[in-house]
C-alpha cells in the first residue's frame, strides 16, 4: 500500500506583507506626496481570481490621485474577467496581476517614476 502525504502549503511572505499594508498611509517625500493601501482577501472569483481586493494609490500633496493599481472596477471597455488595472494620471490600462511581490514592486516602481518626473526625488 502506498501512502501519499501532502505537505502543508507554505504561506507567501509577500502576500503577508501586502495584507499587512491594509489601511496604511505613508508620506513618501518632503513635498507631501503620499501613498495609501487597501488590501483584503476575498473568495476567488472570475473578477478576482487571486482572491484579493486591492487599491494601492499614489496621491499628490493636494490629495489628488496620481497613479495606482487596483481591481475595484473593470478597466474601461471590459466586462467580466479580471478587473486588475493601473491608473496613471487620466489613463487607465489593464494590469496583469501575477503575485503579491510583483504587485508591490510594480507599484513602487510607478511611484518612483512619477516622483522623479515631478522632481520630488532625484
Amino acid at each position: 500500500m502506498i501512502t501519499i502525504y501532502s505537505l502543508p502549503r507554505r504561506r507567501d511572505p509577500a502576500l503577508d506583507a501586502l495584507l499587512d499594508l491594509d489601511g496604511q498611509i505613508l508620506v513618501v517625500d518632503p513635498a507631501g506626496h503620499w501613498v495609501s493601501f487597501v488590501v483584503t482577501q476575498v473568495p476567488p472569483s472570475a473578477e478576482k481570481p487571486h482572491g484579493l481586493d486591492y487599491s494601492l494609490v499614489l496621491h499628490g500633496p493636494d490629495g489628488r490621485r496620481l497613479a495606482g493599481l487596483d481591481n475595484a472596477h473593470p478597466p474601461a471597455g471590459r466586462r467580466g474577467g479580471p478587473q486588475d488595472h493601473r491608473h496613471r494620471f487620466a489613463t487607465v490600462k489593464a494590469y496583469a496581476y501575477t503575485n503579491a511581490a510583483t504587485l508591490l514592486g510594480d507599484f513602487w516602481d510607478m511611484v518612483d517614476s512619477i516622483l522623479c518626473e515631478r522632481g520630488a526625488i532625484p
